[in-house]
């Protein structure tokens, strides 16, 4: 996409390298405090009202909120986040993917001031969509057994967002749509394709073994 290459070439020289590793970092940091009953995410969270009131420090730092109270999938879901974010900044290059979490920022943040509040589970799930649109065959193991396919995951998770849509309110509605606007910019258009190319693929063996049955 021309404007997507435009606006990387004039923010390269202002791009972060390895930034899942401080985003990463700060989760970690933030989880061990709140264990140690500081409770930083109460302060942190992306609330209007409070950012209304002055604290405006909110507007970014709610993307270092742990995924977890629970120190075991705390770990998991850190490296999971580590693992994605870093494969995409390598496959991208730094400025495409700083761009990219940038908007996913933008969106949570759009999100919250319909909603008053928002959280940064879409904004990591948006990382989870690029990845597995990226990389739709990679095999995960899910509970370290069952080997699944990032493609099935991924149209699963849409699935169910598709599901809050028809059914959830409309300040659910506005958080997914706005907090995914990353995903729906950046990588929209190839997986629109996909799913032709699919389609596509389906619809013809599906005529061939029809023709083979006659």
């Amino acid at each position: 996409m021309k404007w997507l290459d435009t606006v990387e070439r004039k923010i390269r020289r202002f791009a972060i390298p390895h930034l899942m590793n401080y985003i990463v970092f700060g989760m970690a940091l933030i989880f061990v405090a709140d264990m140690m009953g500081l409770g930083f995410s109460s302060k942190l969270s992306l609330s209007m009202p409070r950012v209304a009131q002055g604290q405006v420090w909110r507007l970014l730092t709610f993307i270092f909120l742990p995924p977890s109270s629970s120190p075991l999938w705390v770990i998991f879901s850190l490296y999971f986040y580590w693992m994605i974010g870093s494969a995409l900044e390598n496959q991208w290059g730094a400025a495409r993917f700083n761009l990219f979490y940038l908007v996913g920022v933008i969106g949570n943040i759009l999100a919250a001031v319909i909603t008053g509040y928002a959280v940064n589970t879409y904004l990591n799930l948006s990382l989870f969509f690029a990845f597995a649109a990226t990389w739709p065959d990679y095999q995960i193991l899910v509970f370290f057994i069952l080997p699944v396919k990032m493609k099935w995951l991924a149209l699963l998770n849409a699935a169910l967002f598709l599901w809050q849509l028809i059914v959830g309110s409309w300040s659910t509605r506005a958080a997914i749509i706005f907090s995914l606007l990353n995903v729906m910019l950046f990588l929209g258009g190839d997986l629109f394709s996909r799913i032709r190319q699919d389609s596509h693929y389906w619809k013809t063996r599906y005529n061939f073994r029809k023709a083979m049955r006659k």
